[in-house]
């Protein structure tokens, strides 16, 4: 049985803002849309999509590279560090994207570290709507010291 550890999610979120380049106005309306409720938060997003999120809202994104460029791992990583809580991803599913393995590796990094991740507006709305947004989330996920431990002994 793995052991686990319980991380919490403070009730200032720092959300991660992501879209493909057809999804990107979807993305940029659903911030206006949301605008209220994402002030309260610390956000930040993939090059172009953070600086289109800032430029037509004025909300404060902070910018890492673009997807392509290797920001999605950028965000992974920070899933790793525990700064980021959670996730809206609009993907297009309907246009090949280059970097898709990259996009598969941050979807299953934040599976691993128990991450909310929205896929599309739907599921968007309804995590923003969410009493967890207004509140902390305590969430279990696999204790990696102890994990890093066991497996270094029986390998």
């Amino acid at each position: 049985m793995e052991e686990k550890v319980t991380l919490t999610i403070g009730e200032q979120k720092n959300i991660a803002l992501i879209a493909h380049d057809g999804k990107k106005p979807v993305l940029i309306q659903w911030c206006e849309d949301n605008k209220e409720i994402l002030k309260n938060h610390n956000l930040c997003g993939t090059g172009t999509t953070a600086r289109m999120i800032s430029d037509k809202t004025g909300l404060t994104v902070k910018g890492y590279n673009s997807g392509p460029l290797g920001g999605d791992q950028q965000i992974g990583a920070k899933i790793v560090e525990g700064r980021i809580d959670l996730i809206i991803f609009f993907s297009d599913p309907l246009t090949a994207q280059p970097h898709d393995p990259d996009v598969k590796a941050l979807i299953r990094i934040a599976q691993v570290y128990d991450i909310p991740i929205a896929v599309n507006k739907a599921s968007a709305d309804f995590i923003i709507k969410s009493d967890f947004m207004n509140k902390s989330y305590d969430h279990d996920v696999i204790n990696f010291q102890k994990n890093i431990e066991q497996r270094a002994n029986t390998l």
